[in-house]
């Protein structure tokens, strides 16, 4: 009897898993003069190093959903690095601000991307990080960044842009793009112009970018985001299919680029 309980106390505790537990910790940094509040996310259950995932918000600023996709990254066993690319963590629920302060972000490159080398380099310098499997996601304006440190060379394996404002590379200058790039875009979208969507897929070619372009039948823009809809913008409106597959997508990528 004794026997009997003893192996079943050992399957038991075979059988157990570790529960994980997703910490989150807002990290201040500085850009020039500017102080950003970004959100980093790990399971703590996981020991050692591991690949860091650099997440870029909407327009809207750091709000919660680009949080909770830190979150989830971190659940799959990612450090996540939710980065905020306004400073002093501001959001707005005002679609005309928004456009503001993203279009003031954009009108001067190099400050874009000294803002999102910024937040990689908090995600490269934390202990938890394997500084060199390291990756970039976005929506919408965070998409178009996640490409601008692709075309950049960053130091990134893998850049992902969910709805986002594609970026034209630069097709003069003298460097390759080395980073694997999957654009999720939705074939209903307005906000984006298929000339547009033509001369980056021409650039892509020219340079020789290993890249996927998916399209989504029916999705509009935002369409990963649960409450696009009551945004009260034409043209924004959430797909749960179009969300679902194209973050599988994304997962098969990151597999790929950080297999051992």
């Amino acid at each position: 009897m004794k026997r009997f309980l003893a192996i079943a106390a050992i399957l038991v505790s075979c059988s157990t898993p570790a529960w994980a537990e997703v910490k989150t910790e807002t990290v201040s940094y500085q850009v020039g003069a500017q102080t950003c509040k970004g959100v980093l996310a790990w399971d703590d259950a996981i020991a050692g190093k591991r690949p860091g995932i650099l997440v870029v918000h909407e327009w809207w600023g750091l709000d919660d959903y680009a949080k909770k996709r830190a979150e989830q990254l971190a659940k799959m066993g990612y450090v996540a690095f939710a980065a905020d690319m306004y400073g002093d963590g501001k959001t707005t629920e005002h679609p005309k601000e928004a456009a503001a302060l993203a279009g003031t972000v954009r009108k001067n490159q190099q400050e874009w991307l000294a803002r999102a080398q910024a937040g990689l380099k908090v995600l490269r310098d934390h202990p938890k990080v394997d500084g060199d499997k390291l990756a970039a996601i976005g929506y919408c304006f965070g998409g178009s960044t996640s490409l601008l440190l692709a075309h950049h060379n960053a130091g990134i394996r893998a850049a992902v842009s969910f709805h986002g404002a594609l970026l034209v590379p630069d097709t003069s200058a003298d460097r390759p793009i080395t980073a694997k790039i999957l654009i999720c875009h939705g074939a209903a979208d307005t906000f984006i112009p298929e000339k547009t969507i033509q001369e980056v897929r021409d650039a892509y070619a020219q340079l020789g970018v290993d890249y996927q372009m998916i399209y989504y039948g029916g999705a509009q823009h935002s369409f990963t985001v649960p409450d696009a809809d009551k945004k009260g913008v034409k043209g924004l409106r959430y797909d749960p299919a179009a969300d679902r597959r194209s973050w599988a997508a994304m997962t098969a990528l990151f597999a790929e680029v950080f297999e051992k």
